[in-house]
């Protein structure tokens, strides 16, 4: 090999680098946009199954049938939104979030009232509290500036939904569309089974969505005939408020529960903590119990199980690996993921014996 071979072969190297380098340069600065596609893929495989019925059952046709199905979703987007603003007020009002100083005395009033509620029960917890300063060290600015920042996000918020929006309707109009430009970057040998991979990916991922908007409503109904039993005010908002968040695998439902009971307590501040307070907060964590145990032994097994065709504990490990390397976002996106690696392990990989041991469900 002569010093000629080898300056090439270097400088082959260092251009693949640079390539590499600008590349995944370019993908952070338009990182937005690539959200907005990805969004609007989960959106046009959510109202895919919506589309087929418009055109097959009641004989609409492709643009009709995309526009009524886009019209569906946005309604549904607009009634959330319209559910959240009014919690979200009174919150404000119960809060007290205009009035710093305000705040600060219904804290600390719920405060003395669970000291006193402890101390009848022999439970010495005031002087641990004090000791840890937690009353001194909140910075109760922190509520204004939060809505501050909120306020500001609805510009971008605005421009990122119109995007999605206008992103998902043509990916719903021309369901091949996602298909080519994936197919221009595949070799011609390799077309058939990109395309069968692609195909299978969008079925199983179409009836997971599918299968999650029916997890939320199972624990959406669960929670608001539980929380309206229990005479809380804005039971409907809160039940999906708490159900939504449930889409977060393993955290959700400790975040969720976690907030209901926070709801519960905000929306009954001043009145008495051992009357009326606590029997309240003890019976909405029998409703959140109740709703869990339903769905994790129950939904969740058969969502999985049906839609994705992989065991409940192969998603379990699945969910907890991504999580430990990736946070949150991972446990989020892990089951989409993973099925997608299936589906492409099997159709590039299929004499394997693992890839066969590992896909034979599909």
């Amino acid at each position: 090999m002569n010093s000629k071979n080898i300056s090439y072969g270097i400088l082959r190297a260092a251009g693949v680098i640079v390539a590499v380098s600008l590349v995944l340069y370019f993908l952070y600065e338009i990182q937005s946009v690539i959200v907005y596609i990805v969004i609007a893929g989960v959106i046009s495989l959510i109202g895919r199954p919506i589309v087929m019925f418009l055109r097959r059952r009641l004989k609409f046709n492709n643009t009709l049938a995309v526009v009524a199905t886009m019209v569906f979703l946005v309604g549904i987007f607009v009634g959330i939104v319209s559910l959240l603003i009014p919690l979200l007020v009174e919150q404000g009002q119960n809060l007290s979030l205009l009035d710093i100083d305000q705040l600060k005395s219904n804290i600390e009033s719920l405060y003395t009232e669970t000291i006193t509620y402890l101390e009848i029960n022999h439970i010495d917890a005031e002087q641990a509290i004090k000791e840890s300063k937690i009353l001194s060290s909140m910075d109760y600015s922190i509520i204004p500036n939060f809505l501050n920042s909120i306020v500001s996000g609805l510009g971008s918020f605005s421009i990122g939904l119109m995007s999605v929006l206008f992103i998902a309707f043509f990916f719903l109009k021309d369901r091949n569309l996602f298909q080519q430009g994936i197919l221009t970057f595949v070799p011609n040998n390799k077309e058939s089974n990109t395309k069968r991979s692609i195909e299978k990916i969008s079925d199983l991922l179409s009836r997971y969505f599918v299968g999650l908007f029916f997890q939320i409503l199972i624990l959406f109904i669960i929670y608001t005939i539980g929380l309206l039993i229990i005479g809380i005010e804005n039971a409907v908002v809160i039940a999906f408020l708490c159900a939504l968040i449930n889409l977060i695998p393993y955290l959700g439902p400790l975040i969720g529960g976690a907030i209901m009971m926070l709801l519960v307590m905000t929306n009954n501040l001043g009145e008495s903590f051992s009357v009326i307070v606590l029997p309240k907060l003890f019976y909405t964590f029998i409703v959140i119990a109740i709703a869990q145990l339903v769905d994790n032994f129950f939904s969740q097994p058969f969502i999985f199980s049906k839609s994705v065709k992989s065991h409940p504990l192969e998603i379990f490990l699945i969910i907890i690996i991504a999580g430990l390397l990736f946070g949150v976002v991972g446990m989020i996106v892990a089951v989409p993921f993973y099925t997608a690696i299936k589906v492409i392990l099997k159709e590039f990989l299929s004499d394997n014996k693992m890839v066969k041991k590992l896909t034979q469900g599909l």
